[in-house]
Order: structure tokens, then sequence, then C-alpha cells
């Protein structure tokens, strides 16, 4: 009875064991007829919302593409010409590869012409994709289909536009947020808090103040959602704000655009709307009651554009190139926050005397939001010539040009520069002391970057690494350093790496590529391992090492590892006495990425990439595992304890 019992279950762990291998994508396939003998096989993809997979046109030396095979050796049928796409993809710049990449997200159908006299036959074949999120991908994964032709029939393809991403919606709320509040301190702005508040002190009922004062605040935020709520529901989806983040036309008129506001805040020119527009809506306030407020508003709003108004166009320029729920929830945000501070003092007028007066400080709020603009105009340059490859604005470039931008921040902060409607900086307070100490901070930690320094904290910004020759990433020397930053390491191999040929580690550091291979190697040295389950095809297995790898004390810490790096989507096929028969699925693995990849499902139950491990010689974890961490502390502390965790198990 024991025996039977574990016969039943063994196989029933293994299944389970497998199941938990997500794999986010379903595939159905049919076929409609089309004309005389002439049939289109339809293959539907349904995605898991927060996945993706690629399109079937993908750049050389990119993600693994969706392609599809067919059996055609029963000759019942021929192709006619390629598969193609029915579903519009998402094309965007992906950091990772250095180029625009096609996706689907939630569903994608693709179709194949075929053409045949037979009354009835069967079309099979295999369909290979990579699904990915924007922290891990899974391996290349081979689907069989089969559709059997008979008689004919019609298949409705529901073609949907992608679901937006809410990633990074709420860091940009915040970010909208502040800007609010900025704006509030702004010379156009700020001198009006005690005029509206003194709107609001007129009358005797005490109910009448607050529910103007709440029909106020609500105006403002109504009137500054609405150009969000247009541009969200006008823009035509993820594929538009995509073309709006690459395309070399929107991003040269965002760069204009962003120069204009700089020089606006710098005072060369203000940015008005038409004195019609005010006067309308001043006569509008006179009339009183709750419209009364909401024309408040909308004068508060109109009057202070010239301040306010760069601020919003860079906003709104910002938000357009990202999800189509962007435009509207920055400018709910900065609404919300503009408003607050208006609607709090009309509701309690005694806290408007401990408010700092007015001066010279708030000019000094727009002229430093001028040269912040001009910093972040560069971002779009940046990607014209990235994404066109133009090789025009390098990496030393750009880091020179906000050097140059911050130290004359700093300058102005300290009273060494002056613009028109500055007054005089007689003393330097504390919060303004605070900003310089701030500002210049900032410059020199932008200067290690002209000599190949990382520089994590500014990836998004900053062109791409291989713009310019990286001598401190690459362990040549630095220019008035004394010698190498760092020493390559290569002295931990014990043998020849196999597959060094195909293979490469990064930044010169040392390591196998094979499980067994560096296993002997750290028995030999007495080192624990740290396994690299990782992809050709993973973006984010790239971005962890240029963002992570790339830190000097993150490697330090890595030369005290044997580095065993599997790829689990390489294709190369084994000699056969090397194949295995896997215990979660009972297949044969033949390639080096199925044998990797069998190896992480059966040892971390999982196959998403990229994931790191800390074994010991028998292959035992030490301290669970590593995912997608751009936190450079937290995986350094993470493999400290690894390092702990074996020498101390080696002791005793």
């Amino acid at each position: 009875m024991k025996k039977l019992f574990i016969t039943i279950l063994m196989p029933l762990l293994s299944l389970l064991l497998y199941s938990q291998v997500s794999d986010p994508v379903s595939w159905s396939f049919g076929y409609q007829k089309t004309g005389e003998n002439r049939y289109e096989i339809i293959f539907s993809a349904t995605i898991e919302e927060g996945s993706h997979i690629y399109s079937i046109n993908v750049p050389e030396n990119g993600p693994v593409p969706t392609t599809f095979v067919f059996n055609t050796t029963s000759g019942a049928y021929t192709p006619d010409g390629k598969p193609f796409e029915t579903t519009e993809p998402v094309e965007k710049f992906d950091e990772a590869f250095g180029f625009k990449i096609k996706t689907f997200s939630e569903k994608a159908e693709f179709r194949q012409k075929i053409i045949s006299d037979k009354p009835g036959f069967t079309v099979r074949g295999t369909v290979t994709y990579m699904s990915c999120t924007n922290t891990t991908c899974l391996p290349p994964k081979d689907v069989d289909f089969e559709v059997v032709i008979g008689q004919a029939q019609t298949v409705n393809s529901d073609i949907s536009r992608p679901a937006a991403s809410g990633k990074g919606l709420l860091k940009f709320f915040w970010l909208s947020f502040l800007l609010g509040l900025v704006g509030v301190l702004t010379p156009c702005v700020y001198p009006m808090i005690p005029m509206t508040v003194a709107f609001f002190s007129r009358g005797d009922r005490k109910d009448g103040k607050i529910l103007t004062a709440l029909v106020f605040g609500l105006s403002i935020v109504i009137i500054y959602t609405l150009p969000g709520l247009i541009i969200s529901l006008t823009g035509a989806g993820a594929g538009f704000t995509n073309a709006l983040a690459t395309h070399w036309i929107p991003n040269l008129i965002f760069f204009i655009l962003f120069v204009v506001f700089a020089v606006s805040f710098f005072g060369a020119f203000e940015l008005v709307l038409p004195n019609k527009w005010v006067s309308k809506s001043d006569s509008m306030v006179d009339r009183g009651g709750i419209f009364a407020s909401f024309f408040l508003a909308l004068t508060t709003v109109i009057v202070s554009f010239s301040c306010t108004g760069p601020i919003v166009g860079s906003l709104l320029v910002e938000a357009s190139t990202g999800s189509i729920l962007r435009p509207v929830t920055g400018m709910f945000a900065f609404g919300l926050a503009f408003a607050i501070p208006f609607t709090v003092f009309a509701l309690f007028p005694a806290v408007l005397s401990k408010l700092p007066k007015s001066g010279g400080w708030l000019n000094s709020v727009k002229i430093v939001l001028g040269f912040l603009m001009l910093a972040f105009s560069l971002k779009f340059v940046v990607t014209i010539d990235t994404v066109y490859n133009l090789k025009l604005i390098n990496r030393e470039l750009f880091i020179s040009v906000w050097i140059v931008l911050f130290t004359l921040t700093g300058l102005y902060l300290a009273g060494k520069i002056k613009f028109a409607h500055d007054s005089e900086v007689k003393h330097i307070g504390v919060i303004r002391l605070f900003l310089i100490i701030t500002v210049f901070s900032f410059v020199v930690y932008l200067l290690p970057g002209l000599f190949g320094a990382p520089l994590p904290g500014l990836s998004s910004f900053l062109p791409p690494a291989g713009t310019i020759k990286q001598t401190w990433l690459s362990g040549e020397a630095v220019p008035g350093g004394n010698g190498p930053a760092f020493t390559q390491g290569l002295s931990q191999e014990c043998s020849t790496p196999r597959f060094a040929e195909k293979f490469t580690m990064p930044y010169g550091l040392s390591g196998y590529f094979e499980y067994r291979q560096g296993i002997e190697c750290a028995r030999e040295k007495n080192m624990p391992v740290l396994l690299d389950f990782k992809g050709h095809a993973c973006a984010n297995c790239k971005l962890m090492e240029a963002k992570v790898w790339s830190d000097p004390a993150v490697q330090e810490r890595l030369k005290k590892f044997v580095i065993i790096a599997l790829y689990t989507d390489d294709r190369t096929l084994l000699p056969e006495n090397e194949w295995i028969t896997s215990v979660t699925d009972g297949k044969i693995k033949k390639t080096i990425g199925k044998i990797n990849e069998d190896l992480e499902i059966s040892v971390f139950r999982t196959n998403a990439i990229p994931l790191y491990a800390i074994v010991d010689h028998q292959g035992t974890p030490l301290n669970g595992t590593m995912a997608t961490n751009y936190k450079t502390d937290e995986y350094i502390a993470w493999l400290d304890e690894g390092l702990s965790l074996f020498y101390k198990d080696a002791s005793k």
C-alpha cells in the first residue's frame, strides 16, 4: 500500500512542481476560408496583464521574436507568403538593446495564408515565443499546434488595444503634486493668496464661506485636470504615446518647448493668456455665489499662467510620452496641490499671518526652475540621438552640459549671478545654504562620470554607456588615478571555461558557463558559487549588469565567488551523451538553454530571469534568491550574507 501511494504521489508532485512555473500566454488556433482553395490559419494569443510578447519582426541581436514553423511534409497544403500580424503592436525604445522593439500586450493575433485543393487536411507546426514583464523574462517556449481543416468557418478577430500599464503612475502622481506646490511659490501665484482669502472673508455665514471655499478648490482641480483628460481621451492609446516617446519630430518639439519655457523663466519674456479672458472671468466673479467661486478659480489659473504655464506645459510633455493615464493623473495631482493652499487659507484665514512675505525669493524660484528645464530638455535630444544612432551627443558631452548648468544654478543661489527682477542677496539664509550645498554636491557627483563612472542614479537620463570608452568600467587606468580602478580577477579560473567562445562575462569578471565545471572549480578553490540565470534576449538581465554589477563595490564582492552564468534561452545543441531527462516534466533536454532552465525549475521552482542564487558545493541555496533589484546596497547586503553563511558552514 505504501509503495502504491508513493507511486501515485511522485508523478503528482512532479506535475505540481512544474505547474508553478508561470506561463502568462495562452494560445488558441483556428482557420478561415478566404476563397477557392485558400485559407488563413489564425493564431490567437491571450497575454496576462503586465506581460508582453515580441513581434514577428525584431531587429538583429534583439529579443526572441514570435515565429511559426509549419510541417509541410504531408504535401497537403502550401504556405502562401510569410506569417503576418493582424494586431497592431506597440513600438517603443528599449534602453537595454538600444533600439526600438515591437511588443504585444493583452492580446495578439497572427495569420498565415495557405493554399490547398484537398477537401480536408491538417495543418501542424510549432509557434515559438518569449514572454516578459517589466522585471523578468521567461525563456523562449515552443507550443505545438494542430488545425484540422474541414468545412469553412468564420473567425472574428478581437483586436484590442494593449492595456496601459499602471507602473510608475504613483511616482508620477507625487512628482506632479510636488510641481503643483512649486507653482504656488512662483511670483505670479504667491501674492494672490491674500487677495483670494479676502474674497472668501466677505459675508457673515460661516457655512457659506466653507462651501464657496471648497467649490473654489474643486474648480481649480477640475480646470487643471481638463487638459490632461483631453490628451488622455485623444491620445490614441499606448501606440501613440510610444511614438511620441521615440519619434524625432515630437522629441525635437519637446526640446524646443523646454528651452522656450526656460528662457521665459529667466525673464526674457512672459507667456500670458489674452487679457480679455481675464476680464471676462473677473466680471463673472462680481456676481457672487457658487458660480463666482468657479470663475475666481478660473481667474486665478489664467492670471498665474505666466508662471505656471511652463510648468504645466513641461508636465504635459512628460505625461504624453507615457501611458494614456499619465496626462490626467499628472494634471489632477498638479491641480490638487495647487488648490490645497488656497483652500486651506480660505477656510482658516488666521494661518495667513504666518506665511513669509513676498519678495525677491519668489523670482529665485522661477530662475532655478529655468535651469532645471534646460537640464531636462537634453533628455529629448538624447532620445533622438540614441534611437536614430546619430552619435552626436555622447555621455561626456551630456554630463559636461549638466555640470555647467548646475554649477551656474549654485552660483546663482549664492548671489554671484543676477537676472532681471532679482533683488540683492545681502545674506544667505539657511534654506538657500542647504540648496547651494545640494546643488554643488550634485556637481561633484557628476564629475567622475566624465571618466566613465556609472552614475547609476542618472541611468534613465544619460546616453548609453557604449557611446564613449568606459575606462572606469573596463579596468583601464583612470586619468589622474593610481593605476586600474579595479583588477580583472581572472586568477579565479581553475580551467578554461567551457563555451567561452560563445559566452562572455561582463566587466572582465571571470566565471563559467556550465554548472558542473563551475562547481568543480568552487570545490578546488573553496569558494561559494553565484548562479546567474540569464538570457541573451533578457533586457532586465542587461539592466542589472549595467546598473548594479557596474558598481565597483559589487564587483569587489563578485570576485569572491565562482560565478556560473547559465543562459536559459540558448539553443546550442549538445552532444547526445549530455542530454538529460527532466525530473520535473519527463522530457529530454537537448540544448544548453533547456538544461539550464530545467536546473532553475527543479531547484528554485521558477524559470523567470534574471535570477541570482548563492549555493554551496553541493548546490544547496544558502540565503534565498535575488531577482531584478536595482538597489545596489540591497544587492551588496545579499552577497555579504551569502559569503558569511558559506564560510560559517565551511568552518564547522
